[in-house]
């Protein structure tokens, strides 16, 4: 596919200036085998649309034997949505699902009511050597879907619409942009996109979503005249025109989605709009009720605090 020609925000304009809310600088998490870095939750920010949790995973680099070790745990109220740049993660969950996920494909694993599952650098990988680098992010289920069942649908690297030219590649993971729309089905209205601009290249941002924000994987992006390097979550105020301009060669994620329809609560690995329903979640976990696995033998213990 390739953009349509349309009159974008201009740069200095006064409807495109002021148009951040706040920038968020991740704050970074070790894991145990890497180090990822934790835009949302934030003290300044808790959601972007149905966005409540956004890690960059890596980029990192692993010798021989080593790798991703996630052991299983469980989820609730929300959809897990794992998308990367670089190298693999083999996903296993209490479904009995069982895939790897590589570069530009999309793995969106619902939790509904209740799910476990693992990520980890497959055996094979590990005889070799591996990179790892990407973005996971969990996005909260419309309280209708909370308790839902639980699901796992994985999208081919060709199956997402790949926008290109004027110096820039979009690829739409989930909602429409740009006059295309992506398969994936979503809980809430959500735009979620994969920008890579040649320096000088521009994406306009429409205002149709009320909650939009960017986050900066490389290089240096301008907006209304300033200028922000990588690793920024930068969160637009509503209604307003954006225009992203490459200063550099550059990559980002574009995120958003209308509002949620109500606070959620979040705890550990749980979301809920009910505060009890995360107590119970608990105590299920606490208790062996979650389903297991397929093949795994280790798990997390519920943090104690």
């Amino acid at each position: 596919m390739r953009f349509e020609h349309a009159d974008d925000p201009v740069h200095g304009d006064a409807r495109s200036c002021d148009a951040i809310e706040t920038v968020i600088v991740p704050r970074a998490r070790d894991i145990g085998s890497f180090e990822v870095r934790r835009a949302l939750p934030s003290a300044r920010k808790q959601m972007v649309g149905p966005f409540i949790f956004f890690d960059q995973m890596g980029p990192a680099e692993f010798l021989l034997g080593a790798g991703m070790d996630v052991r299983p745990h469980p989820h609730i109220g929300l959809a897990t949505v794992t998308y990367l740049f670089d190298g693999e993660i083999m996903h296993r969950d209490s479904l009995g699902t069982e895939l790897p996920i590589r570069p530009g494909a999309l793995n969106l694993m619902t939790a509904g009511r209740g799910i476990t599952h693992s990520e980890r650098t497959s055996a094979d990988l590990r005889t070799t050597g591996s990179k790892l680098f990407g973005i996971q992010s969990w996005v909260a289920l419309a309280e209708r879907d909370e308790e839902g069942d639980p699901g796992f649908v994985h999208y081919a690297a060709d199956a997402l619409p790949i926008l290109e030219g004027e110096g820039k590649s979009v690829r739409l993971i989930a909602g429409a942009a740009l006059g295309a729309r992506s398969p994936v089905r979503t809980s809430t209205e959500t735009i979620y996109a994969d920008a890579i601009l040649e320096a000088g290249a521009v994406v306009p941002f429409d205002a149709d979503w009320e909650e939009r924000a960017i986050y900066t994987v490389s290089g240096d992006v301008e907006i209304a005249g300033d200028r922000f390097g990588p690793g920024r979550l930068l969160v637009f105020r509503p209604g307003d025109r954006i225009a992203v301009r490459a200063a550099t060669p550059a990559r980002f994620m574009m995120l958003g989605g209308e509002p949620m329809d109500g606070p959620r609560y979040i705890w550990w690995n749980f979301v809920s709009s009910r505060r009890e329903r995360i107590e119970e979640a608990k105590n299920d976990w606490r208790e062996g009720r979650f389903a297991g696995v397929p093949g795994e033998t280790e798990f997390i213990p519920l943090p104690g605090r």
